[in-house]
């Protein structure tokens, strides 16, 4: 049976750092939050990483990355203490034109509340490596390591392209009074762009449905990912994350920060023509991995054996010189 340090430090405690009131986003807009707010993991005194994901992650890093941030895991809670937050606006808030240096601003809130004026590493995937470049830029100061999976520096005209679609669905919906009905076509929608062509003719048949309009097998599980996450977003919130992907942009040449970049060669919503110009740029560039997949965006998530890799190369000199105790 696990210990109750163990335990505490698999469950993790919450932290609030106090929005100030002069806080402006750098659209000039105002947030209705008061707080953002975290959630720590792992050992008192062990190397500090923050942990950020794609729009619809948070502070619950164990939940939505369980198979990376574990006891033993690649991100090892046993060894290193881990910071996630949740992204802003909430659930519930208005939407705003919010940037990713914005979301590296309030990190940073966080950060001064716990005493640290400079984490260890910040691992960052699709969204979350987007907001870890853009802190990067604007607080070289207050970072060691960098590793940036499925995103780069910009957003690609494609992928604005789709998300675009996206957010006239969001909109048009919300417009109409069926918000729920339109995030769930928003989520298929975006479900097409995450994974594979190749992915989907190895798992779905072509078995015609038996009357023009109905659902085919791929769209049954299109339509299973869009039931129910009207739960977990609004559309005002998803409207104000997808332009901030899109709105992301920043100077290759900034990361000044030692950097790894991981990308997927069937990534259609982060080429890996962008992810090799980021490497391409950056002054301090550690490792640049080039990996296919058939799971496209998601590899980040699915690819478990490479991600386990990567970042045991790129985390392990955190703790290779700790003593025994930390994981004790």
């Amino acid at each position: 049976m696990a210990s109750i340090e163990t335990l505490e430090e698999t469950v993790g405690r919450d932290i609030h750092a106090t929005i100030p009131d002069d806080f402006r986003l750098e659209s000039g807009q105002r947030l209705t939050a008061t707080q953002v707010v975290g959630r720590l993991f792992g050992p008192d005194h062990a190397p500090l990483v923050v942990v950020a994901g794609g729009i619809s992650s948070g502070r619950f890093a164990t939940e939505w990355w369980p198979s990376v941030v574990r006891n033993g895991g690649p991100i090892d809670l046993g060894r290193l203490r881990v910071l996630a937050f949740d992204l802003l606006p909430g659930r519930d808030a208005p939407g705003v034109t919010i940037s990713t240096t914005d979301q590296a601003r309030l990190l940073t809130l966080l950060l001064d509340a716990l005493g640290e004026r400079r984490i260890d590493a910040f691992v960052g995937a699709s969204y979350g490596g987007c907001i870890g470049l853009a802190f990067a830029v604007a607080f070289p100061e207050r970072i060691g390591e960098l590793t940036v999976i499925s995103a780069a520096h910009r957003a690609h005209p494609a992928a604005t392209a789709v998300r675009g679609v996206q957010r006239r669905v969001l909109a048009f919906a919300r417009d109409c009074g069926r918000e729920a009905d339109g995030i769930a076509l928003a989520r298929q929608l975006a479900m097409t762009t995450y994974r594979t062509a190749d992915e989907f003719d190895l798992r779905f048949s072509q078995t015609p449905p038996p009357a023009a309009g109905d659902a085919w097998p791929v769209c049954d599980y299109l339509i299973s990912k869009g039931a129910g996450y009207a739960a977990a977003t609004s559309a005002d919130r998803w409207i104000s994350l997808s332009d901030s992907l899109d709105r992301h942009n920043i100077d290759p040449r900034a990361v000044r920060c030692p950097l790894t970049v991981v990308g997927f060669t069937s990534d259609t919503l982060v080429p890996f023509t962008d992810s090799r110009e980021l490497a391409a740029g950056a002054p301090n560039l550690r490792r640049l991995v080039e990996a296919p997949s058939i799971f496209g965006h998601d590899a980040f998530l699915k690819e478990r054996e490479l991600i386990s890799r990567v970042l045991h190369d790129a985390l392990n000199p955190l703790t290779a010189l700790q003593p025994s105790e930390i994981a004790a």
